[in-house]
């Protein structure tokens, strides 16, 4: 947007008569460093003087801005719905699509990441909280009745921890 307003600066002193070199040492006065370059406001001056209306870029050919789209985004979901011990290496070679797409569909617009080999959501829906408090209510009604002990529950993190029982050093050496 900042780019607009200096075009549209640009287009109006261009107009006045006034030269590329005071338009530019102006825009610097005022901008600072965030003025455009010299040779940026030559450009758009030529371009003003002959005859151009528009102070915004003019569309580019090419690759596409983002992938992101609607369907790129069922085609994931789909993918991983029918697979979801699936890797991103299998994603890529299924939809096409390049591997940080892929990570930025399933991380951000799927709100999913990977769970002991399978893609879980982020965020829970209705039923699933539905379920973890049902199950967490049996649980607190076995505790409460005496048919379950504190010890009897196991938990889990994600933290790997890599176990080696080292010996003596005499008993090391071969």
């Amino acid at each position: 947007m900042d780019n607009e307003f200096d075009r549209y600066y640009i287009k109006i002193r261009t107009r006045l008569g006034i030269d590329p070199t005071t338009i530019h040492e102006e825009l610097t006065t005022a901008l600072g460093p965030n003025a455009p370059s010299y040779r940026t406001v030559a450009r758009w001056a030529k371009r003003f003087r002959e005859g151009r209306e528009d102070v915004n870029d003019e569309p580019r050919s090419g690759r596409p801005v983002s992938e992101l789209t609607d369907e790129n985004i069922e085609l994931v979901r789909q993918f991983i719905n029918n697979d979801p011990h699936s890797t991103y290496d299998d994603s890529t070679a299924e939809t096409s699509l390049s591997h940080g797409t892929i990570e930025r569909i399933i991380h951000e617009c799927l709100k999913m990441r990977k769970v002991t080999s399978r893609w879980v959501p982020h965020q829970l829906t209705d039923e699933q909280k539905q379920e973890r408090v049902r199950l967490c209510r049996e649980n607190l009604t076995k505790f409460r009745g005496g048919s379950w002990r504190l010890c009897n529950i196991i938990t889990g993190g994600e933290t790997w921890i890599y176990y080696r029982q080292i010996g003596h050093k005499s008993t090391n050496t071969s």
